[in-house]
Parts: C-alpha cells; structure tokens; sequence
C-alpha cells in the first residue's frame, strides 16, 4: 500500500509538472504571437512611411529638374539674344557709316551712336 501511495504521488507532480510546462508553452505562445503581430506592425508603418519618403523625393527631384531646365533655357535664351542684338548692332554701324560717307549724318552724330551700340556689346 505504501508504494500506491507513493505512485500517487509521483503521477500527482508529474502531472502537475505537465500542466506548468502546457502553461508556459501556451503563455510562450502567446508572447510570440504578439510579437509577431508588433513586428507586422512595424513593418506596415515602415512601408508606409518609405513610400512617403520616396514619394517626397520625387516630387523635389522633379522640381530640382524643371528648376534646372528653366535657368538652362533662360542661358540659352540670353546667349541667342546678345548673339543676334550683336549681328543687329554690327549691321546697324555699317548702316551709319553709309549715312556718314553719304554726308547724310555728321561725324559727331555717327561717334554717339556708334559709342552706344558698342557699350551694348
């Protein structure tokens, strides 16, 4: 009878020892669980916030480029400009020297008008 007892006793802890041991696999599991469930919600939020940040990029890559491209076209626009307001100003001194030689304007009249054609240049 002794050792019934004592059998007894033995499957009493042992069964106790396993219901601690499902307590704590099911409580791991848990924990787990909500950690996963953090993680998948750090990852969304870290999506989330790379496409913002992607998205805000290009919008100042784009501005950056059509910034650029203005001030290129506003160069180009200027260099055409002083090349053909050149072409015009040399012309119109061949002009005022036939005025001159054909005595239709006077030297003085000629050096004024030459002198600011070429401070335009």
């Amino acid at each position: 009878m002794g050792i019934t007892k004592k059998g007894g006793y033995i499957e009493k802890l042992l069964k106790k020892a396993d219901k601690a041991l499902q307590e704590g696999v099911k409580k791991a599991d848990e924990v787990l669980d909500n950690a996963v469930e953090i993680g998948v919600m750090t990852a969304n939020q870290a999506s989330k916030t790379s496409k913002e940040f992607r998205k805000q990029a290009k919008k100042e890559s784009d501005s950056l480029r059509e910034r650029g491209m203005n001030k290129l076209n506003v160069g180009i626009s200027a260099a055409k400009n002083i090349t053909s307001n050149t072409k015009d100003d040399l012309e119109t001194l061949k002009k005022l020297g036939k005025l001159r030689t054909n005595g239709i304007i006077t030297e003085k009249e000629f050096q004024a008008k030459k002198k600011k054609i070429l401070d335009r240049i």
